[in-house]
């Protein structure tokens, strides 16, 4: 057929046009972060995120909302899609997006904490709401984040992740305490989100 493209053909020109939008886009962008995006799926996440360590994660979270007022959530995606990717979508972008639409916002006393996770990048973003972000300061968040890569860089998600929630719920704790007496309203889902 003529002007018909063969798959292995369909590729290399996807690889040359996604090189050259790398190298045109500069910045954050290039071509390793493409070719990692593309190549880490959703199968990815299930094979770093077991059934047992989502349930140990959800446990934290709820261990740790039974000591403050505040609300945890924790989202893990595998990838960007394309279009973001290749306009040099961050972490931290798609981590404040993540945040809107789960909602961690709508708290009642503006104290929702977002822990975004995004494989492809192995970076971790802490998203929280205005309560408690003028509290702590984003200085308190990136340590935070750093020491989580930390043990995602040695291939401990679990450990990482549990980490994190135990921090951001010591902090919450010593600004958002827990009344003794009255009833704890779970305002957010506990359970992991998986993007």
């Amino acid at each position: 057929m003529e002007g018909a493209v063969s798959a292995g053909e369909d590729s290399a020109v996807e690889a040359a046009d996604l090189e050259a939008a790398a190298l045109q886009g500069g910045g954050d962008m290039n071509i390793r972060r493409i070719m990692r995006h593309l190549s880490t799926g959703r199968a990815s996440v299930r094979r770093t995120f077991s059934p047992a360590i989502l349930d140990a994660i959800e446990q934290a979270i709820r261990q740790a909302e039974a000591k403050h007022s505040g609300q945890i959530r924790f989202a893990v995606e595998a990838s960007l899609e394309l279009a973001p990717l290749l306009a040099g979508q961050t972490a931290k972008q798609r981590a404040l997006e993540v945040f809107s639409n789960l909602r961690v916002w709508d708290t009642e006393h503006n104290n929702g904490v977002l822990i975004y996770l995004l494989l492809a990048d192995r970076e971790v973003e802490i998203i929280a709401d205005r309560g408690v972000h003028a509290k702590l300061g984003q200085e308190t968040w990136e340590k935070i984040c750093r020491e989580m890569e930390v043990a995602f860089r040695a291939g401990n998600f679990e450990r990482g992740v549990l980490a994190g929630i135990h921090h951001v719920g010591d902090h919450l704790m010593r600004h958002y305490p827990h009344s003794q007496g009255s009833e704890k309203i779970n305002e957010l889902p506990d359970r992991p989100v998986l993007l």
